[in-house]
């Protein structure tokens, strides 16, 4: 018999991963703020609870997939939280974009009450979502990873245990970092290419096809021609991961110069009303800078 999985957050990403669980045939038990996803999800098979103790009681596997920091501590540690109904032998598994430091006082807080945690960030973004096809990174004890390895097979394709806890979530900001930076380089290269009088769309043929090509222009680079910023994930999200890598980079002494650089874009495309736009809408930012917007 499978795992009971708990599932407290069915965002963008969250939904999409749950649906994949259920599909892979985990009996699953879900949370969310908003009552007609859970509906959804009742009506497709799940159970649902109330609150996150409810979930902690039901299942074997609780998994979060919240917006940050202090919304995943609220659900594991706050009033009716995890901790208030977990039971001896309960694995949390927070898949959320949280600060390393966080995850290591949750899981410490919820080893005293016997229960294991593992952090499992993903990137994807909601098209390896919805496809099954995210990478998840880990961190956390070695045979907790291989007990929820089967989990981790029905949602992503590179699975990689890091390391103790918190390594994962250090992965992760150093994604947040590549990704961010490899979109801005892109939208640097489209406004500076289309305000010289060059077709967008023969400027992303050409870097496809040579040492430029990357996964940012082969999953953003047509909606970024339309301005099609229907989000997959969110500038006020990545803004806040790019804050995490730079955290991370005063623990760790190390100069981010560019990241800051980037970060202080998504802070001024949050101030301009657009932090819930995809984060390929940094292109915006540059067009601002260039007084151009012919895409």
């Amino acid at each position: 018999m499978p795992d009971t999985i708990g599932f407290i957050g069915l965002g963008i990403m969250g939904k999409p991963m749950a649906h994949n669980l259920l599909n892979a045939g985990f009996p699953l038990v879900v949370l969310n703020r908003h009552q007609a996803v859970t509906d959804e999800f009742v009506a497709a098979g799940s159970t649902s609870g109330a609150r996150p103790r409810d979930i902690a009681a039901a299942c074997d596997v609780l998994i979060t997939m919240l917006p940050g920091s202090p919304q995943v501590e609220e659900v594991l540690l706050g009033p009716a939280g995890v901790i208030e109904g977990a039971h001896a032998g309960l694995i949390v598994v927070d898949m959320s974009t949280i600060s390393p430091a966080v995850t290591k006082t949750l899981a410490s807080r919820l080893a005293e009450r016997g229960i294991a945690m593992l952090d499992a960030p993903v990137s994807g973004g909601d098209r390896g979502a919805i496809a099954g096809t995210l990478s998840i990174m880990v961190g956390g004890d070695q045979e907790t990873f291989k007990r929820c390895l089967p989990i981790f097979q029905a949602l992503g394709k590179t699975i990689v245990h890091i390391g103790e806890s918190g390594a994962g979530q250090v992965v992760k900001a150093c994604n947040q970092i590549v990704v961010a930076l490899v979109i801005e380089a892109v939208s640097e290269a489209l406004v500076l290419g289309s305000k010289a009088g060059v077709d967008p769309a023969k400027i992303l043929q050409v870097l496809s096809g040579g040492l430029a090509a990357n996964r940012v222009l082969q999953l953003r680079g047509a909606s970024m021609l339309t301005h099609d910023f229907t989000p997959g994930g969110r500038i006020r999200f990545h803004h806040k991961d790019l804050g995490i890598a730079l955290e991370a980079g005063r623990t760790y002494g190390v100069s981010l110069p560019v990241t800051a650089l980037v970060d202080q874009m998504f802070a001024s495309l949050e101030i301009k009303g657009r932090g819930d736009l995809d984060h390929s809408a940094l292109l915006t930012y540059l067009e601002d800078l260039a007084d151009h917007h012919g895409g």
